[in-house]
């Protein structure tokens, strides 16, 4: 069995599925929220509380007496590279031996989805302290492919022809969960985590029974300033689609079959799953 597992991110979508999965197996887990009371209630974790990645001495105190931290990004911020590297920090002051970062496909300091280089700057740092490491690098959530599309019905991006192949959040929950199982047998490993085939947009359109508008840059920056979003962010939602257009997502790998045991659920699988049809 493995040491105490630090998971973070449990209130949330990846990390909540991840924890749930450690307390089915019984591996003991504790939970390093913000809020103790929206944690899930599973049998064999421990609750700590901290106030935020940017807050070292919350971090450290959360996570003492933790082996192995999966450390599941920030919100996206401005500064978010200084937080995760506060929490890192804190985590080895804590006595951390192991983290596994979730981060991005393709993650690298000049990655066209400008909020990937985040990743680049957390991994480089966490090898820069000579810890045992695993990245599980994920491609886009498939999850939210039905929500591509606006309320008119199109989706609109300057993707052009490129593919994504997308994973479902319980896959990629499911392969992270074998490495806190057995991280030794993981260390130094990074695993691009995919869905079984990449699409389009054009074609992910099609299955949705919606339009593809493929926007030029230009159009797309003026299409999201009326979020009233700020520019970097801005500048993140539109350099995604770059990305998608200039094949850095177009990538399958059989790292949920290998590590998560499993094939990974389709594309049209997962749309049939969410939108049944009559019987």
């Amino acid at each position: 069995m493995p040491d105490l597992i630090g998971v973070t991110g449990a209130t949330g979508e990846v990390g909540g599925r991840v924890a749930r999965r450690l307390a089915d197996r019984g591996i003991a887990q504790r939970l390093v929220v913000r809020d103790a009371s929206r944690a899930p209630q599973l049998d064999g974790a421990e609750v700590a509380t901290m106030t935020g990645y940017g807050d070292r001495e919350s971090v450290r105190a959360a996570l003492e007496g933790v082996g192995t931290l999966f450390l599941v990004p920030g919100e996206e911020a401005t500064d978010r590279v200084e937080q995760h590297k506060t929490a890192v920090d804190a985590a080895l002051d804590a006595g951390v031996e192991r983290i596994v970062y979730l981060s991005f496909l393709g993650a690298s300091p000049d990655a066209t989805f400008t909020l990937v280089r985040h990743h680049w700057a957390t991994e480089e740092h966490i090898r820069a302290k000579n810890v045992p490491f695993t990245f599980p690098r994920m491609s886009m959530y498939m999850d939210f492919i039905p929500f591509f599309a606006g309320p008119d019905g199109v989706i609109r991006g300057p993707a052009g022809d490129g593919r994504v192949g997308a994973v479902l959040r319980d896959d990629l929950a499911d392969v992270v969960v074998e490495i806190l199982a057995d991280p030794a047998a993981h260390e130094g490993a990074v695993y691009d985590v995919t869905g079984p085939e990449a699409f389009s947009l054009a074609e992910i359109a099609d299955l949705l029974g919606v339009r593809y508008h493929e926007e030029t840059i230009e159009e797309a920056w003026e299409s999201r300033r009326a979020t009233g979003a700020p520019d970097w962010e801005i500048e993140g939602w539109v350099t995604s689609y770059v990305a998608i257009a200039n094949g850095d997502l177009d990538v399958v790998t059989d790292v949920v079959r290998r590590i998560g045991g499993h094939d990974p659920v389709s594309l049209q699988k997962f749309l049939r799953a969410e939108r049944p049809t009559s019987p």
